[in-house]
């Protein structure tokens, strides 16, 4: 693989990262507030055309609001449907759609955003989140302004799913807001304002938002020098480079993120198709070394598919093994590799890591810790040669299907028809105790089998300055750009 900071190169960017005085008062205060998202320029997409980037995802989210959206902590609130209701037997929301139009001044309708909703889950869209809304039997709108979705059974996640960018209301490539794309200088960057009401007082006042990508060498550095007042959308992979140099207090921030962070067999062939194997590789990887490598604080080690505080399913029970030493138990594991290897010359693991440091910590710790078992490890040139994958994906809703519908046949490279059938009981009955049962036994065919291996929860991290008071971590990892140099209010209402 070829990595785009290779050792050399990021020693150098260490330096001069290093050298760059922290200097948040360096910026002039225009009243804008200058956002940065790592990755390429933020663009307008559909996501029926498959996966968003994440500056595409910001820039979704901020401009083109689904029917619900997510305020600074997470919380559900209005989006282009100013009220909903859920019927008592949870298989129905309806939504009333505030009065609106269109940026090009054309009535918003409830048949127009049926139709792209309904668009969004057809058979042909490569929307990422299409399967989670796989409940969904009807959208239709009642009303020129109520939309109503029917479920095949209750599905209490719903709004948190309507939530996300990819189901934004995306129409004729404009959105509904909060903000709206105003004319831009020549100058690189998305100029983004809103207007708000003080409703106590009449008063107006307008927002501005300057949203840029950059590669995160260029964003951290950008932060250092009070040229940005806000950085979104660092990961694992780039975290090294917010060591590389002495931030202000309190400026990163990690979002408690809830999701998938571990490897998946990209082929069903090969060593890995053996479960004993696949078993002594998760046991053989020292998970709190590294963490501790990146620096992460809070973040716990994981050892199952799920993780604790899921709806309606119990908190998952780490193996036995989790409560031994990995220096106890590596003797154990190194008898029980040669035995399972014997008569092979010894096995490359080829993986598929983001090019970056913190891959790169990564692929070091999985070469330690499989070496010893007499496992050589290497970067894969590209995907196809790919042995391992890692999954790297935050969850968009507290729902345990979530977690474990990525794993099944004809989506997973090894899988189990018996945890696909619990996933269809699952999906389609409507008692909900039984469907919650249903994914517990199909969580744990996963974990004894070894079909995913997991390290951890995902890492999401930002940069955050003084003169943003607005911003808050949560666990779906999604940030407006609404209210950022306000005082955060948890019962303000956006």
């Amino acid at each position: 693989m070829r990595w785009s900071v290779p050792r050399r190169a990021f020693a150098a960017a260490v330096l001069a990262l290093g050298a760059i005085p922290v200097a948040g008062c360096q910026k002039t205060d225009t009243g804008k507030t200058d956002v940065t998202v790592i990755g390429e320029p933020p663009a307008m997409a559909d996501p029926a055309a498959g996966p968003l980037t994440t500056p595409q995802s910001v820039l979704l989210g901020n401009v083109a609001q689904g029917l619900v959206r997510f305020d600074a902590v997470g919380q559900i609130v209005p989006g282009i449907a100013e009220r909903w209701n859920v019927t008592d037997d949870g298989m129905s929301y309806i939504f009333r759609l505030e009065t609106a139009q269109w940026p090009n001044g054309r009535k918003i309708t409830a048949e127009q955003v049926a139709r792209i909703l309904r668009r969004q889950l057809a058979a042909r869209s490569e929307n990422r989140l299409k399967d989670t809304l796989g409940a969904v039997s009807e959208i239709k709108a009642m009303t020129d302004r109520v939309i109503e979705i029917t479920l095949k059974a209750p599905r209490p996640n719903m709004l948190a799913l309507l939530a996300q960018p990819e189901f934004a209301i995306v129409y004729q490539n404009e959105g509904t807001g909060p903000f709206r794309m105003a004319p831009n200088s020549k100058r690189p960057g998305v100029d983004l304002v809103r207007s708000v009401t003080n409703l106590d007082d009449e008063v107006t006042r307008k927002e501005e938002v300057v949203l840029e990508g950059a590669l995160a060498p260029a964003a951290v550095r950008a932060f250092l020098q009070g040229k940005t007042d806000l950085v979104l959308g660092g990961t694992y992979v780039d975290l090294p480079y917010t060591r590389a140099q002495k931030l202000p207090k309190n400026a990163l921030r990690f979002d408690p993120a809830a999701g998938l962070f571990g490897l998946v067999p990209a082929r069903a062939d090969g060593p890995l198709a053996d479960a004993g194997l696949r078993r002594l590789l998760s046991q053989a990887i020292d998970r709190q070394a590294l963490i501790d490598a990146l620096n992460v604080p809070g973040l716990l080690p994981r050892a199952t598919v799920l993780e604790p505080g899921l709806d309606g399913v119990e908190d998952p029970v780490a193996p036995e093994w989790m409560s031994t030493p990995l220096d106890q138990r590596r003797p154990a594991l190194v008898q029980a590799a040669g035995q399972q290897l014997s008569g092979i010359d010894k096995p490359v693991l080829r993986v598929a890591l983001s090019d970056g440091p913190g891959a790169r910590v990564l692929l070091n710790r999985l070469a330690t810790d499989w070496g010893a078992l007499g496992i050589r490890v290497e970067a894969a040139p590209q995907a196809k040669d790919a042995d391992l994958v890692l999954v790297d994906l935050v969850a968009p809703s507290n729902s345990a299907a979530w977690f474990l519908r990525s794993f099944r046949c004809g989506q997973a490279a090894i899988c189990d028809p018996s945890a696909d059938q619990l996933l269809d009981g699952a999906r389609n009955t409507t008692v909900p105790l039984q469907r919650y049962a249903f994914l517990t036994q199909a969580a744990q065919l996963i974990d004894q089998q070894q079909l995913f291996i997991p390290i951890a929860a995902p890492i999401r991290w930002s940069l955050v300055s003084d003169r943003v008071q607005g911003f808050a971590v949560n666990r779906f990892a999604r940030h407006t750009l609404t209210g950022l140099t306000d005082r955060l209010d948890r019962d303000r209402n956006e």
